[in-house]
């Protein structure tokens, strides 16, 4: 059986962790790099790098924070924020990023995900996207969802797996920061269509939350940000409830 990831995600602006709710209200939080090291020592799978609003701002990630981050561990790093060009893959992959994620970038231009995924490989491309209900149907969002593209949301997720996106991250703004469990409904109806891991985003508010998670089918991991920053939820305790619960999850 394969193990259920645990994710911490660092929403990076201007230099720092961030936090808001439904992608807005955004408040200091803390240093990227210390906490990078807390989660890698603390027992996280993985450890995501977004860098909120290069995208907006029309820049370039932040090479040089990325790599005091990508120094403090050894799980794999996904990183994303700005990812415009196979330029963009290269500079963060070399900076020391295990994984690249892709959302705006790839609304602008949809051949970048086929074209990574043959220059790097499938596993190394990242599809994130941004979701929110308009009208009864599920929206995909762009510039940090800021912006509504009117793009059916599970149309764009099974168009991305087909052209080799190897792994679907999917934000809810809906349950972003609330804290009342997983978009499930949404996550169920990307998984209907897409047979290709995918990391839930948005809304964990307690462990019970990731036990319900994982019992839906599809689901390889639980991404949470301010449950885990502000320490109300443990990843250890986490991993050992979740065991207790029948998940399979690395200790």
């Amino acid at each position: 059986m394969i193990s259920k990831r645990i994710i911490p995600c660092l929403d990076i602006r201007n230099g720092r962790v961030v936090k808001g709710v439904n992608f807005e209200g955004v408040r200091d939080v803390a240093d990227p790099v210390e906490m990078a090291k807390f989660y890698n020592d603390a027992g996280a799978d993985e450890l995501v790098f977004y860098d909120i609003t290069a995208s907006v701002e029309g820049r370039a990630l932040f090479a040089g924070l990325l790599r005091d981050v990508a120094a403090q561990v050894f799980i794999p790093l996904t990183v994303g924020g700005g990812i415009n060009t196979l330029d963009d893959f290269d500079r963060v992959l070399k900076c020391g990023a295990d994984k690249v994620s892709v959302n705006s970038g790839a609304i602008r231009d949809p051949s970048l995900i086929g074209r990574a995924a043959k220059k790097y490989g499938d596993q190394c491309v990242v599809l994130s996207m941004d979701i929110k209900r308009v009208d009864g149907r599920f929206h995909l969002f762009a510039k940090g969802g800021r912006e509504d593209t009117g793009i059916d949301a599970l149309d764009w997720a099974k168009r991305g797996v087909e052209s080799g996106a190897g792994e679907l991250v999917v934000n809810s703004i809906d349950t972003d920061g609330v804290r009342q469990g997983f978009d499930l409904e949404l996550l169920d109806a990307i998984a209907a269509r897409c047979k290709v891991p995918i990391i839930a985003s948005g809304g964990a508010g307690c462990k019970e939350d990731f036990a319900r998670l994982f019992a839906h089918e599809g689901m390889d991991a639980g991404l949470a940000a301010s449950i885990f920053h502000l320490k109300q939820l443990l990843i250890p305790d986490l991993k050992r409830y979740l065991r207790l619960c029948g998940v399979e999850v690395r200790l």
